[in-house]
């Protein structure tokens, strides 16, 4: 019901820039090419996770992306949600490329907390993968949503955990649901989120994933993952050359 009404009321309420606050508009050209008009990038956070299959991200977790993340994820801005997807397809594109034998790509995305998607509303990347596949098919890629992750236990804030902690309080948290594993057969999957920072949930999420192909039969393992954005560290160590450019768009 919420999401409903953040939706209908966005239509009649006056809008302004989810990056700058720009009058007027949802979204910026200048904000949007920071969020959809990189060149997505293979990214890896320091220390590396075990487990962590290739990620591309789109963007540097800054400036106008972390802005307009954080205004569909925690203020309700739904119609950024087609911009994001507009980014993680491209950050699909860079690191997955097209499904193979005509299997379609399966995005699978890592699922929120309950009480977190109770207090926002909704869930941000499942509603962001919803749009890049969207945003896919209107350019030839066969893809599909495939939401099979489960949060099996509660998990403690993540917010000021160090990389190690986030890893603990992570470990065996996430989980397939019943079927799940039949499904995950049907293409090639690519993990997708919105925002990578230690890469530990995309390792948690991973590790269930995989499980969940061996016990369907299945000889393959998730060696993809797409994000949004990633850490300024992560993403900037990739092409170091880029911080100022990255800079001069704040």
């Amino acid at each position: 019901m919420r999401g409903w009404w953040r939706e209908i009321s966005g239509l009649v309420l006056p809008v302004s820039c989810g990056g700058c606050g720009r009058e007027r508009t949802e979204l910026c050209e200048a904000c949007g090419a920071q969020v959809y008009g990189g060149v997505p990038r293979r990214v890896r956070p320091s220390p590396e996770p075990p487990g962590l299959p290739v990620v591309h991200a789109a963007a540097g977790y800054e400036g106008a992306v972390r802005a307009v993340l954080l205004a569909h994820k925690e203020r309700g801005a739904l119609g950024l949600a087609r911009a994001l997807g507009t980014a993680l397809a491209e950050a699909v594109r860079a690191g997955a490329g097209r499904a193979q034998d005509g299997r379609p790509l399966l995005l699978v995305p890592v699922p929120s907390a309950r009480r977190a998607v109770a207090a926002r509303g909704h869930d941000p990347a499942r509603r962001i993968a919803l749009a890049a596949a969207a945003h896919l098919r209107r350019t030839g890629v066969p893809v599909t949503v495939t939401a099979v992750l489960r949060q099996r236990r509660a998990v403690a804030d993540q917010s000021g955990l160090t990389a190690a902690e986030r890893r603990a309080n992570l470990a065996g948290a996430l989980d397939v649901a019943a079927g799940g594993g039949r499904l995950l057969t049907a293409g090639r999957v690519v993990l997708v989120d919105d925002l990578l920072t230690t890469g530990a949930t995309l390792a948690e999420a991973v590790r269930a994933l995989d499980m969940a192909l061996e016990g369907a039969g299945a000889g393959t393992t998730v060696r993809h993952a797409a994000v949004v954005a990633a850490s300024p560290l992560a993403f900037d160590a990739a092409c170091p050359v880029d911080r100022e450019i990255n800079r001069n768009w704040n």
